[in-house]
């Protein structure tokens, strides 16, 4: 089972963008109950997707102007990045089949 790791900042966020071709972006936080639900299944598509594409969480209360950029106003939001570009970004708890065919569209 792979793990979704945190990105630490808006440098190390934009140098994933740069860097990777596929990278899905859990935007979350800790005090957040539905993000406890979708962590897990990030964890899960980290796993299962491990040679093809980069999974990552991020804290918004420590990383605001990346909220602010890409509009996030509603947490668990997960962002779907091809070629450092967004591509979809799904709001709200989903049953991992919403996350896996979203990324299967962009593979």
């Amino acid at each position: 089972m792979g793990t979704a790791k945190f990105i630490q900042d808006e440098a190390e966020f934009d140098s994933l963008l740069a860097n990777e071709s596929l990278v899905v972006v859990d935007c979350t936080a800790s005090w957040c109950g539905p993000c406890k639900l979708v962590g897990p299944l990030m964890d899960q598509l980290a796993g299962d997707y491990s040679d093809r594409v980069k999974v990552f969480k991020l804290d918004l209360d420590s990383n605001k102007p990346v909220a602010k950029r890409f509009g996030i106003r509603s947490i668990p939001a997960v962002m779907f990045f091809k070629g450092g570009e967004l591509i979809e970004t799904l709001i709200g708890v989903k049953p991992y089949e919403e996350f896996s065919s979203a990324l299967e569209r962009l593979l």
